[in-house]
């Protein structure tokens, strides 16, 4: 749907591009489909808020298992202030959002469910938005940029009887929503539209479908979102398209028309209006020495794990990119010897690291077969059949230097390994040890907690927002729990099970994250789990306003339980960090993602020779898994991180 021409009184500001989006968006489809494809088209005034729901229920309403379903919609958005406890605990900037169709708003309330209604009947649903979301005023000039956004008539409110029928309908799917969402920009911008190849267009619009004409049948979402953020970023610095959900292996990781999700590469590399950039940066954990240059052999470099969105196969030959800037979401880089093409997206993976890496100590005095197939195994276990950068072997650069932040210490006795932390503590044992095939998954176990710890110890303590947005779990009727907010990392929350054997049942809590800083704030929070993992199933990465506050699973209650596998008795246990990490900006969230830590699992891809690329993906897995969940089923400048750790025990019988 498109919508230049409103009603009178629902805008007196007419657009001009929105039509030219939807005939764009209508031959590319025409071009790239050779299956059935069934369009329904509403322009200008046949595009009214009924027209919508009717084209839901009953045009993409028939797409089933197999189908893809497409919602495409070009015109004004709009906002309004929440008003209700629940609208609040939904919208954690304080506003609602919603598209203004001809005749006036549909609330994302209603919108939502009705895109949930068609992806519950299995058909893969995606939602591409060109309109505002955010405040301001539109610019009357048919010549320069316009606003594609109205402000709001105080008459408008979300239809929340409708709203709640709709929800209750789709009631039965899974938490997150069943569709992925490609919007033009954030909830706290405007978006804009400009002449763009001869003709009005929305600069969104006309940047994804350049992103989706250079990209190949496979390119997902999330490459493709990513291309297309890179486009508008040059046509209009203050635009930043974003991807909804952002699970990693789910819906964002299929491809954009359908099919079967992949485990997405956690860095991408594209050409953007500073030129190629990776979208890695420093708060990633991500830094360069000073006074190194890109074509020093020992600066942090990328390198390309395949051919790109855009290919139909690898190219020959190892490609890499040299950092020459590190900002905080992403890094500036500059390509080594090879001339990467602007039109496309390439995957890629750390190469090298200016950052310390971890060290680790081996000690089996018994067996010094055992110490060679570590370091053997160490040596290349990185990409292209290299060193890793994240582990390096003995005990540190020396006295001089600070000693490592993380740090392993292996000792094998009997053909078997145990892995202790620089703290003492005892992270794995009894693993396997008998043979160099062995060695490859201890070290494997030994990378996937490398990069554990270095989400768990991510910090930016001079940031200026440094304390002023942070977590708190209460009970479900809003009173604190537990031992309260500590110092970083200095103490736990206490929940307890209820009940008693045969009975016990899981405490309950609502997760409140608290912006107290004056900008509103891109949040993201991380579950960490003792099981080594971690997850953003808790609360779908969103800004949370000035003084607001966000809500995990949109203030449902979250269920704190141990996992799949421990047994519920007297004296069991499981910890979670829950860690806030937030930016000015929206950032790439795949590092953060991490399956739970099964030694053993890893020995296939750690084997250069078995993987197609010979490359080591530091990569999120296909899904993710969290001990904690649903009660039922200019740039980024500043960055800062909050956590707060959490105990969940089954009480003894003195009741601790």
């Amino acid at each position: 749907m498109g919508i230049d021409r409103y009603c009178p009184s629902v805008a007196a500001h007419p657009l001009h591009g929105c039509l030219n989006d939807i005939a764009a968006a209508r031959a590319w489809l025409e071009s790239r489909i050779d299956r059935p494809l069934s369009l329904r088209v509403l322009l200008d005034g046949e595009a009214t808020a009924d027209a919508v729901r009717e084209g839901m229920t009953e045009h993409l309403g028939r797409a089933v298992a197999g189908d893809s379903a497409l919602f495409w919609f070009s015109g004004h958005g709009t906002r309004f202030a929440a008003r209700s406890a629940e609208e609040l605990m939904k919208e954690g900037t304080g506003d609602c959002q919603a598209i203004v169709c001809a005749d006036g708003p549909l609330a994302d309330v209603e919108l939502g469910p009705l895109l949930e209604s068609v992806a519950g009947r299995g058909a893969h649903t995606t939602a591409v938005m060109d309109c505002c979301f955010s405040g301001g005023t539109t610019r009357d000039d048919e010549d320069g940029p316009t606003a594609r956004y109205l402000p709001p008539d105080p008459g408008w409110r979300p239809p929340e009887p409708s709203a709640r029928e709709l929800a209750a309908a789709v009631g039965s799917l899974p938490y997150g929503g069943g569709y992925v969402t490609l919007a033009a920009g954030t909830v706290e911008q405007l978006v804009y539209e400009h002449d763009l190849g001869g003709r009005r267009h929305g600069m969104f619009s006309y940047a994804l479908l350049e992103a989706l004409a250079a990209a190949g049948p496979t390119a997902t979402s999330r490459e493709i979102l990513s291309a297309a953020h890179c486009r508008v970023q040059i046509l209009r610095h203050g635009q930043d398209p974003v991807l909804i959900p952002h699970e990693s292996g789910g819906l964002a990781d299929r491809p954009f028309l359908g099919g079967a999700a992949r485990a997405p590469s956690p860095q991408l590399l594209r050409h953007g209006r500073d030129g190629w950039e990776v979208d890695h940066g420093g708060l990633h954990g991500l830094s360069a020495p000073a006074g190194a240059r890109p074509a020093d052999q020992d600066a942090a470099s990328f390198v390309v794990t395949s051919g790109g969105v855009a290919a139909e196969g690898p190219e020959s030959g190892t490609r890499l990119v040299r950092v020459r800037e590190v900002r905080p979401d992403r890094t500036l880089v500059t390509p080594a010897d090879w001339a990467p093409d602007p039109a496309r997206v390439y995957p890629v993976a750390l190469a090298t690291l200016a950052l310390p890496p971890a060290r680790l100590l081996v000690d089996a005095p018994h067996d010094p077969r055992a110490e060679e197939w570590l370091l053997s195994a160490l040596a290349t276990a990185g990409p292209g059949g290299g060193p890793t950068p994240l582990l390096r072997a003995g005990p540190g650069p020396g006295h001089r230097h600070p000693e490592p932040l993380i740090r392993f210490h292996v000792v094998v006795r009997d053909g078997r390994a145990q892995v202790t932390h620089r703290d003492g503590g005892v992270v794995l044992s009894g693993l396997p040890l008998a043979d160099r095939s062995d060695a490859h998954s201890v070290v494997g176990s030994l990378i996937h907690l490398t990069r554990w710890y270095q989400l768990h110890g991510l910090r930016n303590p001079r940031s200026p927002l440094e304390g002023r947005v942070q977590v708190e779990v209460c009970g479900l009727d809003g009173t604190p729990v537990g031992a309260g907010p500590a110092p970083y990392g200095t103490a736990e929350q206490v929940f307890r099970y209820g009940g008693g054997p045969g009975d016990w049942h899981e405490p309950l809590v609502q997760i409140r994250i608290h912006n107290r800083s004056r900008l509103p704030l891109w949040c993201v929070l991380l579950d960490l789990t003792d099981s080594h993992g971690a997850s953003l199933g808790l609360y779908e990465p969103d800004f949370i306003g000035a003084g607001r506050t966000g809500y995990a699973l949109r203030g449902d209650p979250v269920r704190l339980s141990l996992p799949p596998g421990r047994t519920v008795r007297p004296g069991a246990y499981v910890r979670d960090w829950l860690k806030l990490i937030v930016a000015e900006n929206e950032f790439n969230t795949v590092p953060f993602q991490l399956e739970p830590l099964v030694p053993g699992a890893t020995r296939n891809r750690l084997d250069p020779a078995a993987a197609d690329d010979g490359v080591l993906r530091l990569a999120a897995p296909a899904r993710t898994h969290r001990d904690a969940g649903p009660a039922r089923r200019p740039w980024a400048g500043e960055w800062s991180t909050h956590t707060l750790a959490l105990r969940t025990v089954v009480p003894t019988a003195s009741g601790r």
